[in-house]
């Protein structure tokens, strides 16, 4: 009995020991899984670590210079470039401002080491419970490590990288530093980063006169930059200020007195509006100051020639008249608008910058048409020739080329000046035979063409591809009594703390064309307004222009000006397309009248 009690024992024991061999068996591996868990996760923060940007070089990073194109009336065309403004510390700004700030941002930044636990914890929850991104728990350290060091991207590495550079710097700095950091990085809408920057665009005063409304409307920004800020709706921003106030009225920072007495302040006045649709004309000026004066350090200014009314009706008048014309699937144009001397009064590239920044202005290449035919008359008129000469209106055969005029009838004798109103093609060819195509193309190029020519017979009725502006500058040395221009955008520019870096000099002009034969180019190009193609250009007043309409109505312009301007109308489609029956005579002589008028 006592041999089985003890076996029956034995028995016991060993099943015990095999519970507790199992027991530490799990402990075991659970050690283990967390101290691969532990390993991966050190080697990860170990990755993040060493995949930092360089810290130092990131602090002492000297930022993009900008560039801001000034319209000729002083109002901002678009700026270029990354627009900060001076390095203001927080400890000069009224202390409201920094409180309206600090308190709306990051209630805790005095006491926290970069991580504000609570507030990430309440933002995780609301964000779970909304079942979407709704409210963020990063601190104002952790805003600093993001827009000095990383990028916005949205991943884990980034995140951790964020905080790892947020314990830095609070290691590194003191909260005034970190807050001075954050106070002249941070995006307050419409190009403006930084709060003085902020200050000078909405309210155009320094951060340092801000009065506590003005302050609050820029802490309550900071949440959604695009929808709070004065421009966008001073109704929605003044909301917010209201809320941000409510805030330190809450922090027992304001009391009600105060409270109500801030809603009452007055809000310095924004800057004057920016032109509207000046982008082409914008990125045609920035190409203009890097060809003049290079990349700067430092941010400049450039005054141009802009004339912002006169832009913004030319942008609009060819917009509505595109739109009006889909039907005829006419889907863009180009206008380029100039004084006697070359300056750019306007510029339209296309209808809509914000869906093309290709520039049909300056970039597009497109057959002219019989808008090429003033280089063929001016050359015969250089020749010798007058308006009232006799040229003979005759087929033409040449290797089996057989154009036609646009009526498919045959004139016989005609002169030039009723050939050149009438538009007439072969008249045209027969001229260009007379005179030679070598001799038309030289007078091109010295009037402004920078395009290839072909060298024959075709070019006459404007088989090569050109370009708005050239167009634009061709006619202007008729406009101004035979002097070539270069068309230029740029009269100034300035460092932004008032070094002069560049001044337009007028050099001594080239003459193409004496004064006499220009007067005999006018009396062309008037005939075409008076009894030829250009009769729906008029404009009530002396003008002079030339229609144009490339093959299968692929292209169509009308080029003229008057006592002052020139203007260059260019309509089409991108892929080269044909419109339906849009003629020179017709859409673009109607946009020239508009905007000249």
């Amino acid at each position: 009995m006592v041999a089985k009690k003890i076996k029956k024992n034995t028995g016991k024991n060993q099943h015990s020991k095999r519970r507790k061999n199992k027991k530490h068996g799990r402990l075991l591996l659970f050690l283990k899984l967390c101290g691969a868990g532990a390993l991966v996760l050190a080697g990860y923060l170990l990755f993040c670590l060493l995949t930092l940007p360089d810290i130092n070089e990131a602090v002492n990073r000297t930022r993009l210079p900008s560039t801001t194109i000034i319209a000729a009336n002083g109002n901002e065309v678009q700026s270029f470039g990354t627009v900060y403004s001076e390095i203001i510390r927080a400890e000069e700004l009224p202390q409201y401002t920094v409180d309206a700030i600090v308190y709306t941002e990051d209630r805790r930044f005095y006491n926290h080491f970069g991580f504000d636990i609570i507030s990430f914890t309440r933002a995780m929850i609301t964000n779970i419970f909304a079942g979407r991104f709704v409210q963020g728990g990063s601190t104002i350290t952790q805003q600093v490590a993001k827009n000095l060091f990383l990028t916005n991207k949205k991943t884990i590495t980034r995140k951790a990288q964020e905080l790892l550079l947020a314990f830095w710097l609070e290691y590194k700095f003191s909260k005034e530093q970190i807050l001075t950091l954050y106070l002249n990085r941070v995006y307050f809408g419409n190009g403006a980063y930084g709060i003085e920057a902020a200050a000078q665009k909405y309210f155009q005063k320094t951060s340092r006169d801000l009065n506590i409304l003005e302050s609050a409307i820029l802490a309550g920004m900071l949440k959604a930059p695009s929808r709070y800020n004065p421009i966008a709706s001073k109704e929605r921003s003044l909301e917010r200020a209201t809320v941000v106030l409510n805030i330190l009225k809450e922090c027992g920072l304001l009391s009600q007195k105060d409270f109500e007495r801030a809603l009452k302040m007055p809000l310095g006045k924004e800057k004057p509006a920016k032109v509207k649709n000046g982008a082409y004309f914008a990125d045609y000026a920035y190409n203009e100051i890097m060809a003049r004066i290079g990349e700067q350090e430092t941010d400049i200014y450039a005054l141009t020639t802009l004339d912002q009314d006169l832009q913004e009706k030319a942008s609009r008048i060819l917009q509505e008249a595109i739109e009006a014309n889909k039907d005829r699937n006419v889907t863009q144009g180009a206008v380029v608008v100039m004084d006697k001397n070359g300056a750019v009064k306007a510029m339209a590239g296309g209808v809509n910058y914000g869906q093309s920044q290709f520039n049909r202005a300056t970039q597009a290449i497109r057959q002219p048409g019989s808008a090429f035919k003033l280089f063929v008359y001016a050359t015969a008129i250089k020749q010798g020739l007058k308006p009232e000469d006799i040229i003979e209106d005759k087929p033409v055969n040449i290797s089996g080329w057989k154009p036609e005029n646009d009526d498919r009838k045959v004139y016989g004798e005609v002169t030039l000046r009723y050939a050149f109103a009438k538009s007439l093609n072969l008249a045209t060819i027969n001229l260009a035979r007379k005179i030679g195509t070598g001799a038309i193309i030289n007078n091109a190029k010295k009037m402004g063409i920078t395009t290839p020519m072909e060298n024959d017979l075709s070019l006459a009725l404007g088989s090569s591809g050109v370009k708005v502006i050239d167009m634009a500058a061709a006619y202007t040395t008729v406009a101004n009594g035979g002097y070539a221009v270069w068309p230029y955008a740029v009269e100034e520019i300035y460092s932004n703390d008032g070094f002069q870096l560049y001044q337009r000099s007028e050099s001594e002009p080239t003459r193409i064309f004496t004064g006499e034969q220009t007067v005999l180019m006018k009396k062309l190009l008037r005939e075409v307004m008076k009894t030829g193609t250009g009769r729906k250009a008029d404009i009530g007043r002396e003008a002079f222009g030339k229609t144009g309409t490339s093959q299968d109505h692929r292209d169509a312009w009308f080029v003229g000006f008057d006592d002052e301007l020139v203007c260059a109308v260019w309509v089409g489609n991108d892929d080269n397309s044909p419109m339906k029956y849009v003629y020179g005579s017709g859409l673009p002589a109607q946009i020239w009248q508009k905007i000249m008028r």
